[in-house]
This record gives structure tokens, sequence and C-alpha cells, in this order.
């Protein structure tokens, strides 16, 4: 143990020693080898040059991304936009009487003065020149999208109370969409936006602002004092609102043409935030997109048409409607259904043929139906089984053609294959050839294969000049054998003249700033024609175009319109005198929600055209003025001319916003005269429905009803239409009623045709009071003789005269619609002094 002991102190006394040689701080690891380098960081040069090594501070620093021209640009441009709705703002503390106008106003403040200052430092740090607040005012100065016109500016700098937030409203929605186009237009340049203060930016303006529009969105709908907003929601028991129009009668949809699992049908998947543009796509497998919808709007759908493509939401959708005498066909995704409207109060099923394909527009001729058909599940053998391989000869795709001279069992007499189906179609007549009738088919879909059809191509114009696209099809039936009716031609309408270029027309795409997409014109959607004075005018996705169709095998084109609101140019009415044309815009296609109170106006509306030395020139738009709500599908849709004498009136769909009736005799001033309404379907989903036809048939207004079935309206007196006016439109009874191929209307010389013109001229002030009175009586006292047997009076026939030629002579010093109403007046006078002889 005592020797263990002094080894220890020997040890210790040696390290001892060596600790006093070693120097202080030295560590005893120095003895170990050093720690290896960190990683390098690369930074590679361009191709074919050196690789250098930099720095973690370097490689972190973001402050070294080089900022865009447009970056600067949108940073200028946003001052002036911010500035102006600070000075919008800054009117509402005297001009509004509501609180939450107040706080709405208050929340845009402070965001607008925070962004604006943040802008300026990012401009001043980087040496960019600083916008002033006040530039927008400088003379020339260019107004950023959604800004304010000065003539818009003194329109709310002049309102008050519910008027100003009304209109504060709708130009702030304005202003604010204005806002996302710059952050859209920015985004699309090359380079733009990669400074991470500007990409974040970009990110808060779309994400704030379209939150403050939906807000708004509310807000300016709860102004509204129109009945339509806010109803009840319900499949049979929706609240309904309506003006001057009474429905008579309802029928549902006949048995096996809806789900039974889902009556009402099935939700339309959500909008999604970036998307703004869509269309209805085909329910079934393989799904194919029923074109109309999914090629509307000039921009890629593929995530919509998934959505809309689900199976239910358009199998059993109710579409068209044609008439023949006391017989009304309702075509649908399914099928087709017959009615009789002997009597139109209490209409009645007679058969219900199913014949799936879609979208089952139907027209008549005789004993003749046409129906288009245009989805890959169509089979010649109207089969519902569906066709699941790519080609086969089982599919159908174009016209069929039915007789329904037994209208219980109608039988399928022909089946005129097309390249792209039939999405609508036309009749034509031909005054010199009467052996056969003529119809131009619209095809929307996609081209099938050559496999499938022979001579089918969906090549671009300059590989193959013989595409499918950029063309309508021209079948002509043999009336006396139906079954050998053919595409006879495939007129290029939408040619450049001068160059020949099949594909002459608009070209896809938006047309500046703050304007619509709109679809490339490769198709029409539909087309109506005015045989009798050899005209058509044509909805065709891009253009709206004015046809010379006296040859029908070989339409002309006169004229095309573009117009920068339009997304699809779906249909067109004209006038009774074919001097006007009223285009529709499908925007959304039928499947969205496009009449919120945010909604811009002259989008998804009509367009109003006078024809002028056979050009197309624009007078006005006309949109449903009532607000609809997220779950009603909503655009301008299918319509028809109420026949009154002397005014130019318009029936019109507008699938869950109801229907509208609309006075256009002044093109540019259309005024709403009459509507119905029901409720969304659900309270808190979209599911499709609504009108998609409302058409005036022998003195009734007959509306499809995609979910719910098909209603029957009558029109009721007010300050805008008398019951002489109404009485005189249903004095027009025609054979057969097809929208696409419009028929001039002449009226009888008849006592209420003559009061029909009396009334106007009394609501314009156009007519001397004594003329009136006189003219009354001699009226009164004709009606009574023309009900008497002799029917006959040579002295009221001599006074009548007499009363036409101080008509006559009236007219001379009058002008415009006056002066026609005062001559059709006269004239209808001598036709009932005539018959009085």
């Amino acid at each position: 143990m005592r020797q263990q002991q002094t080894s220890f102190r020997r040890l210790a006394a040696v390290v001892a020693i060596l600790a006093a040689f070693v120097p202080l701080g030295t560590a005893v690891s120095q003895t170990q080898p050093p720690p290896p380098p960190p990683p390098p960081i690369v930074q590679p040069g361009a191709p074919g040059g050196a690789s250098r090594l930099i720095s973690a501070e370097e490689a972190s620093d973001l402050a070294g991304i080089q900022y865009a021209e447009a970056d600067v640009r949108f940073m200028q441009g946003m001052i002036s936009h911010h500035a102006q709705a600070l000075e919008m703002t800054a009117l509402l503390a005297s001009r509004s009487e509501r609180d939450v106008m107040r706080k709405l106003a208050k929340r845009i403040e402070l965001s607008q003065q925070d962004e604006i200052r943040m802008m300026q430092e990012w401009l001043r740090t980087r040496g960019q020149e600083v916008t002033a607040v006040d530039a927008h005012h400088a003379h020339g100065a260019h107004l950023m999208p959604g800004m304010l016109t000065a003539e818009e500016m003194s329109q709310l700098e002049q309102a008050r109370g519910i008027e100003f937030d009304r209109l504060f409203l709708e130009l702030m929605i304005k202003h604010h969409r204005g806002a996302l186009t710059m952050v859209e237009d920015l985004l699309a340049q090359q380079g733009a936006a990669q400074d991470s203060q500007i990409f974040a930016f970009t990110s808060d303006i779309t994400s704030d602002q379209s939150m403050e529009i939906e807000r708004m969105d509310v807000m300016l709908a709860e102004l509204s004092p129109d009945p339509r907003v806010d109803l009840r929601a319900g499949f049979r028991d929706a609240g309904e609102a309506s003006s001057n129009l009474e429905r008579v009668a309802t029928l549902p949809k006949p048995d096996g043409f809806f789900d039974p699992h889902a009556p009402a049908g099935r939700p339309i998947p959500p909008e999604r935030k970036s998307e703004d543009k869509e269309k209805k796509t085909e329910p079934e497998k393989p799904a194919e997109p029923d074109k109309k919808v999914a090629e509307a709007e000039g921009e890629e759908k593929e995530d919509d048409e998934k959505d809309l493509s689900r199976p239910g939401i358009l199998s059993f959708a109710n579409t068209d409607l044609a008439f023949s005498r006391d017989i009304v066909i309702e075509g649908n995704y399914h099928g087709f259904s017959s009615y009789n409207v002997e009597d139109p109060m209490t209409p009645k099923l007679l058969a219900s043929v199913v014949c799936p394909g879609g979208q089952g527009d139907v027209s008549i001729y005789g004993n003749l139906l046409f129906m288009s058909v245009e989805q890959t599940r169509g089979r010649l053998d109207c089969g519902l089984q569906g066709v699941a391989e790519p080609a086969s000869n089982a599919r159908f795709r174009g016209i069929r053609i039915f007789d329904i001279s037994d209208i219980r069992m109608p039988r399928q007499v022909a089946a005129v294959q097309t390249c792209r189906g039939s999405h609508t179609h036309t009749l034509v007549n031909d005054p010199d050839d009467e052996g056969n009738i003529y119809l131009y088919g619209s095809g929307t879909s996609s081209v099938r294969p050559s496999e499938e059809l022979k001579e089918c191509s969906d090549a671009n114009p300059a590989a193959d000049p013989n595409t499918a696209l950029f063309s309508i099809d021209v079948i002509r039936v043999p009336l006396a054998r139906p079954e050998e009716a053919r595409v006879v031609s495939r007129p290029r309408v939408f040619a450049d003249p001068k160059t020949g270029a099949i594909a002459g027309l608009w070209r896809g795409g938006d047309h500046g700033p703050g304007t619509q997409k709109t679809s490339e014109t490769n198709q029409c959607h539909d087309i109506t024609v005015f045989p009798e004075l050899g005209l058509a005018a044509g909805a065709c996705s891009g253009n709206g175009i004015f046809l010379d169709i006296s040859d029908p095998a070989k339409p002309v084109r006169l004229d095309q319109v573009v117009d920068p609101t339009f997304a699809y140019w779906h249909s067109a009415t004209f006038n009774n005198d074919g001097t006007k044309v009223v285009f529709t815009d499908e925007w959304g296609g039928g499947g969205r929600p496009r009449c919120r109170a945010s909604d811009p106006r002259n989008w998804g509306a009509d367009a109003i055209f006078d024809i002028v030395d056979r050009k197309l020139q624009f007078r006005s738009y006309f949109k449903l003025p009532a607000p609809q709500t997220e779950q009603e599908n909503c655009v301008a849709h299918n319509g028809s001319l109420v026949p009154v004498p002397g005014r130019d009136i318009m029936v019109q769909a507008w699938y869950q916003g109801g229907i509208s009736v609309f006075d256009f005799t002044d093109s540019s001033k259309p005024v709403e005269i009459a509507f119905f309404d029901r409720g969304p379907i659900d309270a808190k989903q979209l599911i499709l429905a609504g009108y998609w036809s409302a058409y005036w048939y022998d003195g009734f207004i007959y509306g499809t009803e995609i979910a719910r079935g098909l209603d029957v309206m009558k029109l009721l007196p007010s300050e805008y239409l008398t019951q002489n006016e109404i009485d005189a439109a249903s004095l027009v009874s025609p054979a057969v009623f097809n929208a696409q191929q419009q028929r001039r209307i002449d009226w009888p010389a008849s006592p209420v045709v003559a009061r029909a013109y009396l009334d106007q001229l009394g609501r314009s002030r156009a007519i001397p009071p004594e003329r009136a009175r006189a003219l009354t009586a001699g009226l009164d006292r004709a009606k009574e003789i023309l009900a008497s047997e002799t029917r006959m009076d040579a002295e009221v026939a001599r006074r009548l005269d007499a009363l036409a030629a101080e008509l006559e002579g009236d007219s001379a010093g009058a002008a415009g619609r006056d002066q026609a109403r005062l001559r059709s007046l006269a004239s209808t006078v001598k036709g009932i002094a005539a018959s009085l002889r």
C-alpha cells in the first residue's frame, strides 16, 4: 500500500513539471487534426464559363434579385389606382347615411393608405420615380383598369343616400376588379414579380380585394328593391316573384326523365377561385365535353370540365322547344317529350321518347322532327348503354330525323352523322326548291376520329385545309325520302375575304385590360334564319355574323362584329322587320352564377344591333336587372319575339334568373316590362336549373325548366302593355314555330290591332285627342258589325276610309316610330273598312 502511494506522488510531480512548460491557453487537443472545411457553395457561370465559390451570406441574399420594368410600372400605376379609391371613400361621409357603408370605407382607407406608403418606399429605395397621388388627374393621364372616368366620378359626387350607396358599390366593385386585372397582367409577363415583396403584395391584393368584392356583392343585392331578390329556395316549393306575367300551368318532368335518387338534380362542384370562365360538359363517360360549354370563353378549362362532367348534372336536363299546331315538343339530354296544349291552361303529356345523346334541341317540319345529338354516348339505336370504344359504328353524333305522324309512337327514319355532332340546328327552306328542306348544323364539340367517320379532321387549317373546324354543316333533306338526308356542303363562313384563310375571324383571347376572354371563332352555336328576307344571323363563339342565305346551300357572310364584353356569342333573334338583331352572350356557359350584383352589367348580357345597309351597328346592352345569388346559374339564354304590332318585344330565358320580357323598340334603350322568377333549387349549393328557353306561342309563353318541368304563362296588362296590345299579339297563330327559323308576322286588319296602334300613339301623345275619340267610336261600331250576321255597312266603311286618310295626313308631319305607327294604323283602318263592304 505504501509503495503504491509513493508511485502516485511521483506521477503527480511529473505532471506538474510538464504543465509548467506548456504555454498559457494552449489546449491539450492541439495535438488533434484540424476540422475539415465546410462543403462549398457553388454558383455556376454561364454555359462554358467558370463556376465560383460564394459565402452562405451571399447565397441567402435576395436583395440582389433584379426587378423588372413591369414591376415598376405596376407599382406606379397601383399608387394612382389606390389614390382614386381613397377619393371615392372620402365622398362617403357626406353622402351616405348607412353605418355599414362607413365601416366598409374605413377598411378600404386603412388598407389602401398603408399600401400606398409601401409602394412609394419600394420605388424610392430603387431610385425609381414615385408617382404622385394625384397623377391620374393630369391632362391626358392614362387610367389603369377599373379606374373611374371623370364622368363616373362626377356622377358619384352628385349622388346622395341610397342612390349614392348603390353607385358607390357598383363603381368600387369595378375598381377592385381592375386591380385584379392589373395583378393578372403583371403575373402574365415573363420575369415580372420575382421580387418577393411585389409577389407577396400581388397575393394580398388578390385575396383582400376578392373578399371585398364578395362582401360588396351582398351589400349591393340588399339595396335592390326588386322582389326577385332573396327568394326562398326549394325544388317544388321555391319562392316566386312576378310582374305583369302570370304562371297558369306547370307540368313536372315525365317519369323516366329524372334521376329517382336526386329528382332535383345533382350539385355542380364549387367554382374555383382561380376560375373565372367555364362551361358545361357531358355527363356520361367517356366524358366528351359539350364544347358549347367547354370552348366558349377562349381559355383552358380542363379542371372545370372534370368538375362539370360528373354523371347526373346534365343527363336529364330539359332543353329547347318546338311547336306544331296543338303540340309542343320539349327536348332533353335524355330524349324528348310531347304535350297537347290545345288548352294551354291544362297541358297534357302525350308521350316521352328515350333517345340519349344531348343536347336534344328540336325543330319540326310537317311530320318530321329533327333533333341535335352531340355527345359521345349517343347511339344510332337510341340505346342507354352508351359507347365505350374510342371509335365505333354504333356511335351517333349529328341530327336524328323522326317521323311523328303518330305522335305517341315516333319512329326514327334517318340519322345524319357529322364530324362535330350537332349542338343546335336550323331549318331553312328554299322557295325555289320545294322538294327539300335544308338544315344548318352547328357542331361545337370535339372532332370525331377519321376511323369512326371518314374525312373528319381536327387539324389546324394550315396543316389540313379540309379540317372539320371553321365551318358549318349544310344538310339537305328530301321531303319525300328523308332517309336520304346527307351533308351537301360545309361552307367556310369564317374565312378572310381577302386572303381566303378559313380561320379569318376572332382568334381567341381577350381584347385588352379589363375585357372578356372570348372564344376563337371556329364554330357557330346558333344560326337564326329569316327566309323571307334571305338573311341569317349567326352567334358564332367569338363573333356575331350576318349572312346572305338567298342560296341556302351556299350562305355568304355580309358582315361580322366582335364585342370586348362577350365571352361566347350564343344566340340571335331578329325583330319582325329584319332591321335589328339581338345577340346573347353565354358567359359562364349557363352553369355558373353570372347575374350577381357584382357581375358587370354588360357581361353575360344581350347586345342589340341595328341593321343599316346590310351592316350590323351596335346600339346597347340589356341584362336581367335583378341580382341573383351564388346558388343560381344565370346568364342570357334563349327567347323569341312577342308579336305586338308596332313594337319590338322579346321574351327571354335567364336560367335561374327566371323569365324576362323586354321592349327594344328603341334599340338604344331597352326596358324590362314583365318577369317571373323562382328562388334557387337549393339554399347552400348550386344545382343546375332554371329556364333553358322561353317562347311566345299562340297567345301564351312556354318555358322549359331544366329541373322542374314545363311552365305556361300569360302576359297581363300594365303601364307598359295594354290589353289591346296583348290581344293583337294573340291573333298571331302560326301552324309551326321553330325558334331559329323566324317568319315575318303580318297582323290581320282587325279592330283590336288598330286599337293596339292607337294605344301606342296615345302613350307617346302622337295623335290628337279628337282623332283618337273618333277612331275609337268607329272601331267600336266596326266590331259590332263584324260580329253581326250581315258583317257589312257601307256608311261605317266610308267614315273609316275618311279617318284613314286623316291618319295618312298626320303621318306626313310625324317621324320615326310614330310615323310608322300612324301609317300602320291607317292601313289597318282601310283594311277594316274594306271588310265592311
